[in-house]
């Protein structure tokens, strides 16, 4: 996966004022929480190049459910920051998804698949006890059929889950909790690969996958 871009020095300025290379630290501060979340060890996780257009400061991950060597799903993850807030995101901040899996033959053809797949990601949001608002998205599910040399290939069905919410910041201000927005959303891509839930462990021993550091800009 890709290397990690930006860097994340801590500084004394307020949590709206830019940091010296013009980089407000309440963004600084929302990524490095995302650096702080404890995931599956399933989870394979990096940070990756960051779309440039949707905001004037963005951060995005890629990650990957691997068991067994095999990668059941895949997905991604970018956080958006406009100081100035948007009007469709009711907010400072907004996180949008990509997410992946290939499907079983009796999932794929269960009419209610769009509706639950939706469930997951709302579900995992609210189990992890997150405060969020303006949930949009799309569900879809897409099937491949192979002919002529490639006809001994079965079919195949795929799920794909495009959704972006925004985190509400804490009461009285201040940066929200996105290492729990990102838990959160790993137990989506969990799902999405049909491994069963598990018991989040708080603990110092519980699993954290550690997302590498670069630095550079991260406009």
């Amino acid at each position: 996966m890709a290397a990690a871009q930006g860097h994340l020095a801590d500084g004394a300025n307020s949590a709206d004022d830019p940091d010296d290379d013009g980089t407000p630290v309440s963004f600084r501060k929302a990524v490095e929480s995302l650096r702080g979340a404890r995931l599956r060890p399933e989870m394979e996780i990096d940070p990756t190049k960051a779309p440039q257009r949707l905001a004037p400061f963005a951060y995005a991950l890629e990650a990957a459910v691997v068991v067994d060597d095999e990668e059941l799903a895949d997905g991604r993850l970018v956080l958006l920051h406009d100081p100035d807030g948007q009007d469709s995101w009711q907010g400072t901040f907004r996180l949008v998804t990509l997410a992946r899996a290939e499907l079983e033959p009796e999932l794929a053809d269960d009419p209610l698949l769009p509706e639950v797949c939706w469930s997951w990601l709302t579900g995992a949001l609210d189990a992890r006890g997150v405060a969020y608002g303006e949930p949009s998205g799309t569900v879809t599910r897409a099937g491949s059929y192979y002919f002529g040399g490639m006809s001994d290939r079965p079919p195949t069905s795929r799920l794909e889950l495009r959704a972006s919410w925004t985190p509400r910041e804490p009461v009285g201000g201040g940066v929200p909790d996105l290492g729990a927005q990102l838990a959160a959303w790993s137990d989506l891509l969990c799902q999405c690969a049909g491994l069963p839930p598990v018991t989040v462990d708080h603990g110092p021993r519980g699993g954290v996958v550690p997302l590498p550091q670069r630095r550079g800009p991260q406009r």
